[in-house]
């Protein structure tokens, strides 16, 4: 895991990014919460594709899972943990991932911090939840 050092542009780069991921619609491996949400994002604040080795490996959760699995992590948030430092939630500004806890067998959803809110990637668009849902959160540059 190296530090992830962000574009001196990232603000505009952020914006615009998730202006376009509002207009995606949601599909396993391309536009979920991992490659599509949080990959992106962290793309265009730095300039690093952290998602590369996963983007458009899987068609659906059962896949995802399966790769997720095979790479030896028992959730998603471990698996960011590989990529990122990870961080205490109230430590998060814009731009971090943070990971909030699901009841699915991935454990945790991902999402991109915005102030006092989170991006998140639902199957019908792009929502906010509050960052204080956050349990678990990740330093981007």
């Amino acid at each position: 895991m190296s530090e992830l050092v962000r574009l001196q542009d990232w603000r505009a780069r952020f914006v615009a990014e998730v202006d376009r991921l509002k207009h995606t619609p949601f599909a396993w491996g391309e536009h979920d919460c991992g490659p599509g949400l949080a990959g992106n994002l962290v793309l265009a604040i730095t300039g690093v594709d952290c998602a590369a080795q996963w983007r458009g490996t899987y068609a659906s959760a059962a896949e995802a899972l399966t790769l997720m699995k095979r790479a030896g992590f028992g959730n998603l948030a471990d698996m960011v943990a590989m990529m990122l430092p990870e961080i205490h939630p109230s430590e998060a500004r814009i731009g971090d991932v943070a990971a909030i806890e699901i009841d699915t067998p991935f454990g945790y959803a991902l999402g991109v911090v915005n102030g006092e809110r989170i991006f998140v990637l639902r199957e019908d668009g792009m929502g906010t939840v509050d960052l204080l849902d956050a349990k678990r959160a990740f330093r981007v540059g």
